[in-house]
Formats: C-alpha cells, structure tokens, sequence
C-alpha cells in the first residue's frame, strides 16, 4: 500500500496503538463508561481537536472544521462483559500484543473503531480539514443495551444531524451497507393459580405457553429470505412464570421473543404475525413490545421502545459510492462490500432518521462479545486511512 493516506497513517502508528490498549485496559460495560470517555477526551484535547464537548447522556463528540457539510464517525465505547475468564488465553482487559494482534474485550467490538476514528481526526487536523467539511468522531454509550439509543439522543436533543454516518463497527476492512433490524417482545398467558397437590382445580398458564412455544418455532421455520439482507429470525429468549409459591399452579407465563427483522419487516407486521398464530388466539395470549429505560452513567435516562429498524443503502447511493472510491484511493484495490450479521447504531441514524450511513472498522463480527477477541494492528491503521480518505471524497461530493 503505497497511497499518502496509508503512508499519513503509519506515521501515527505507535500513538494510535498505544490510546488503543489504553482503552482496552479501561473496563466499560453499559452504563458504566465514564471512565474510558474521560480518556477519550484527553486523547482528543492532546491532539488538537477544535472542540470536545460530553453531551448530558454522556455521549463524547470530537469536532474538527466548521464547515457546512457534516460527516460523523461513530463508535460505541461500552462493552460486554468478560463471560466466564477461564475461557480467555490472557487477562480480558490486557491490552496484549502479539504477532500483530491487540487482544481484550472490547478490541473489535469496539474500541478499534473509536481509536481508529479519533487518529483520523488527528491527521485531518495535522494536514488540514477541506473548508466545506466538519468532522466528528463520537464516542457514544449504551449501544450494546440498546443500539441507536445514544443516536436518537445526539440527533433530537443534542441537534446534531451529519449528512453522512459511518458506523466503525467491525467489518473486516470491507464497506457495509446495512443490516437487519430487530426487536423485543413478550408474550403472556394468564392463568389460575391452586394448590400443587390437586392441579385440576385451577389452570396452569405453562401448559397454556406449550402450544405458543411450538408455534413460535414454526414460524421461524417458514419466515422468507427476502435480498439482500437475507432471512429474518424469531426465538425464545427467555421464559418465566408466576405462582404463589412452587407448590401452586402457575397463573402467569411469559416467554421473552428476540426477533431480526429483514426487508419489509417492521414492528407492526412481526406483532401481527405473533397474534395470528392459532396458540395465542386459542389461550387469548397477550403481545408486548418492550421498553428500554435505564439511566446511562451520568444519569440521564432516555426512554425508547425497543424496536431497531432494519436498514440498507443500495450501493449506487452517492453514500456508498463515495466509500467504494475512497477505499480504491487509500488501498488501491476494489472494495468488498456487504451487511453486517448483528445490529449497530445505524438502526436510528439510517433506520430512524434516514441519514446516509455506511459502515467500515478494524477487526471480525466473529469475534464481538466471544472470548479471546481481538483485531489486527494493522486493521487500526488502515481504517485511519480509509477515514481520511473517505473525509477528502465527502468533501468532493
């Protein structure tokens, strides 16, 4: 690779890696991220951003130029949890290198995407950003609880509104465009509770959930792949009961739905669905789609249903062009370009609010909240190079 882009980006190499483990080695699960967005922001301040600002919800936004065209980098700084230790090769939160691979929780999915961005925004100001752009890298919370939430907060209350999104999350250096949508949904049987001993007496609301079960697998089974996103998806998540104690009948049975949603699959179609299956009809079962609302770190809740939707740029938007040829420049190569598995904050960005998003990031989806994740060094430093390119390419559009 021999474009000024990349060449621009080896230079910062060792300053990107080392505010890499930096972050890596500082735990951030939701809601508890304070900690690694007070680093961000003196990483940012030390390398000349114009402005810093941390919104109410505790969003961190890192500005460069004050032109009329805006372009916004995204990355979720929360994580996952470590899960069970003894099924990592190395400490979680090492920040280890070998081989040319950072190790720990967090590194793909994804705070190589945030590194990567804020040295983008180093070189932007090192050299110059074009007159007619701003650029933001953000640093945004809560995604894994409930992706878009920090979106939908930036976008409303903060009033900022990018003419291009590009979500960092992992895509193994190829351009996404899109991904299916998702949501969360219960559904409750009501029953009457009695004494164990003689069950007769009363009308065990499990035993009602057993034919809803089945048909929730049935129709899993005969949801459609529609193009290009593929097929959508239910399964049972969860299931709980109510009673009086555990030698009663149980009056109350919920089971908890996870639901992907492909093409032309919204809330109200994939609600419809459930209360069509003859099971729920039969048992006069009721359908809920869930609420998300838990104070992020600084305290501030703000509550949304939870519903993603699903979203896709066809690759002939000026978008997706933009980022195919900003990758030939840095790379000089054609781009792959595809969807992501999982969801990401373009749920509100594009899903919601219809803003030209695209995606490209450091590191693999195959290792987003597994064990011993990890990215390659070198993925860091080509993402800073497509960044700056893709900012040069915005700015000619």
């Amino acid at each position: 690779m021999s474009s000024t882009y990349y060449a621009d980006a080896m230079e910062i190499k060792s300053d990107l890696v080392k505010f890499m483990q930096d972050i890596i080695r500082i735990p951030s699960l939701s809601c508890e991220e304070g900690a690694v967005v007070n680093r961000i922001r003196e990483e940012m301040l030390r390398l000349g951003y114009d402005e810093v600002t941390i919104d109410p919800m505790g969003n961190i936004l890192g500005r460069i130029g004050s032109g009329p065209r805006v372009i916004a980098f995204d990355g979720h700084v929360d994580t996952v949890d470590v899960g069970d230790p003894e099924l990592w090769d190395r400490d979680p939160h090492s920040g280890d290198i070998e081989n040319g691979i950072l190790y720990g929780r967090g590194t793909s999915d994804m705070k190589g995407g945030v590194a990567s961005s804020v040295y983008a925004g180093a070189l932007l100001k090192k050299r110059g950003i074009p007159d007619d752009v701003t650029f933001y890298a953000t640093g945004t919370v809560q995604e894994e609880d409930c992706d878009g939430l920090c979106w939908q907060y930036i976008i409303n209350e903060d009033g900022l509104r990018p003419d291009l999104v590009v979500i960092t999350e992992p895509t193994s250096l190829r351009i996404y465009r899109g991904h299916r949508g998702r949501m969360e949904m219960e559904v409750h049987t009501s029953g009457v509770s009695c004494h164990g001993s003689a069950p007769e007496r009363g009308d065990n609301a499990v035993y009602k959930m057993a034919g809803i079960i089945a048909d929730i697998e049935k129709l899993n089974d005969r949801l459609e792949p529609r193009d290009p996103l593929g097929k959508g998806t239910v399964t049972i998540s969860e299931i709980r009961s109510t009673s009086p104690s555990l030698c009663a009948v149980a009056d109350g049975c919920t089971i908890h739905l996870d639901r992907r949603l492909t093409i032309d699959e919204t809330e109200e179609t994939s609600v419809a669905e459930i209360l069509a299956l003859p099971s729920v009809q039969t048992v006069g079962a009721t359908v809920t789609v869930l609420d998300y609302s838990v104070p992020s770190y600084t305290g501030l809740t703000y509550p949304t249903r939870k519903y993603y939707p699903t979203w896709e740029m066809a690759e002939s938007e000026a978008a997706v062009e933009a980022a195919m040829t900003a990758y030939k420049v840095a790379f000089d190569k054609k781009p792959e370009v595809g969807h992501w598995t999982f969801s990401t904050n373009g749920v509100a960005t594009a899903g919601m609010h219809h803003i030209p998003t695209v995606g490209f990031g450091p590191g693999h989806e195959h290792f987003a909240h597994a064990p011993n994740e990890q990215t390659e060094v070198e993925h860091l430093v080509c993402c800073v190079a497509f960044y700056s390119a893709l900012v040069d390419q915005f700015a000619k559009g």
